[in-house]
């Protein structure tokens, strides 16, 4: 899938942000072990993905972004997590928080824009918390676990219920705070996406003003306050298709950085327990690189033809039907299901050296599983939705 190629008065063109990105992806993996060890990314990968402004791939114009594209989104991370797949996730997630900044009313955007410059957003989508609605605004107070990349981040995006002074529900949405309101939990103790510094927050009867307000209903009809502030339909993108998106291109650079791994390892390696059987010599090895990359490629194909079908929808300024909604999950789902599958396969074929937890197969592999973990990408209960639709049946989710 080629990017678009075309540049912007704001900076540089979508072929040169992924040339850039894919230029700093050697630095990245050179720190991969202190990302790891560190439980967050590591500060110069920050440093360096800011330098190139690419955590602005999808930040709006008018606040000092790129507003590039989808494609160039996936291409980016793709690189990123080729390097560091933890960088990747987190770089993947701040694409996705800059983007839903683009829905906000337009006081919320200025008052963004005239913070801190180069600003990162870490966010918690899922609606963990209770909004108490006041004069003027919100109290937020709750516990967000999984706020990946918060360490580096100005502000942070929270989801909460609306509760009125009865104490009755009153909305679900997104308050926009910085992360200073916040107390950051040290919680980050897993296996998997180590490096991510995906750490709770928490906060008590924090005062959110109503213009840093989101309403998640409205913003899946498409009629979020911030939409009609953009010169692209890139804002008018569907809402949860795009949210599943943002998790997954960096399973392609995960995947990807696993085979060439593999692969470049491949060479005078002999076979344990064997007549010295060179492994780059044997069919299955042939049989298990094939399937590898051609999952990889076909995860790439599919994220990227429901790239095209969203910007269709967009650009057209039609709200993408219930059933594409669903599809899109379903996809997403899939794609990063086979990069686990691709990367799994490629752990198993690497022998004994990739139980080292830095090895870059078991990293992969470790990696992938925890992508496959997340709540919007859970393949059997995207296959369950999806299926329930295509049936005439009501969904299994009111998140599609």
């Amino acid at each position: 899938m080629q990017t678009p190629s075309r540049h912007l008065e704001s900076g540089p063109s979508a072929d040169e942000v992924v040339q850039a990105a894919r230029a700093v992806a050697p630095d990245l993996a050179g720190r991969a072990g202190e990302t790891t060890e560190g439980r967050r990314v590591a500060a110069e990968n920050v440093h360096l993905i800011k330098q190139a402004r690419l955590h602005q791939v999808l930040l709006p114009r008018r606040c000092g972004g790129l507003e590039l594209d989808l494609h160039t989104h996936l291409n980016v991370v793709e690189e990123l997590a080729a390097g560091c797949g933890s960088t990747g996730w987190c770089s993947g997630v701040w694409h996705a928080h800059t983007w839903l900044l683009g829905l906000f009313a337009r006081q919320a955007q200025d008052e963004f824009t005239a913070s801190t410059p180069q600003a990162i957003i870490s966010a918690v989508i899922s609606p963990r918390g209770e909004a108490r609605i006041v004069e003027g605004g919100y109290l937020l107070s709750g516990f967000w676990p999984f706020c990946s990349g918060v360490h580096h981040s100005e502000w942070v995006l929270l989801g909460a219920r609306l509760v009125d002074e009865r104490g009755d529900p009153a909305g679900e949405g997104l308050l926009l705070l910085p992360t200073a309101e916040v107390e950051i939990q040290d919680d980050w103790y897993v296996n998997g996406l180590t490096g991510t510094g995906s750490n709770s927050v928490s906060t008590k009867d924090m005062f959110v003003p109503r213009h840093r307000y989101l309403s998640v209903p409205d913003a899946v009809q498409g009629n979020a306050s911030g939409v009609g502030l953009h010169e692209s339909s890139l804002y008018s993108s569907a809402l949860v298709p795009a949210l599943a998106l943002f998790l997954c291109g960096p399973a392609l650079g995960m995947a990807r950085h696993a085979l060439d791994f593999f692969c470049g390892k491949l060479p005078g390696r002999v076979v344990a327990y064997t007549f010295n059987e060179q492994q780059a010599d044997m069919p299955v090895t042939h049989v298990e690189v094939a399937e590898a990359a051609t999952k990889i490629d076909t995860a790439r194909l599919l994220l990227h033809a429901l790239v095209d079908a969203m910007q269709n929808y967009a650009e057209r300024g039609e709200l993408m039907p219930l059933q594409q909604r669903a599809k899109a999950r379903m996809d997403c789902a899939y794609a990063v299901r086979l990069c686990m599958e691709a990367a799994e396969t490629l752990f198993l074929a690497g022998g004994g050296a990739g139980l080292s937890e830095a090895n870059p197969l078991q990293v992969a592999a470790r990696d992938l599983q925890a992508v496959n973990m997340h709540g919007l990408l859970v393949q059997k209960t995207n296959l369950e939705m999806y299926g329930r639709i295509l049936l005439g049946l009501e969904p299994n989710s009111p998140v599609i």
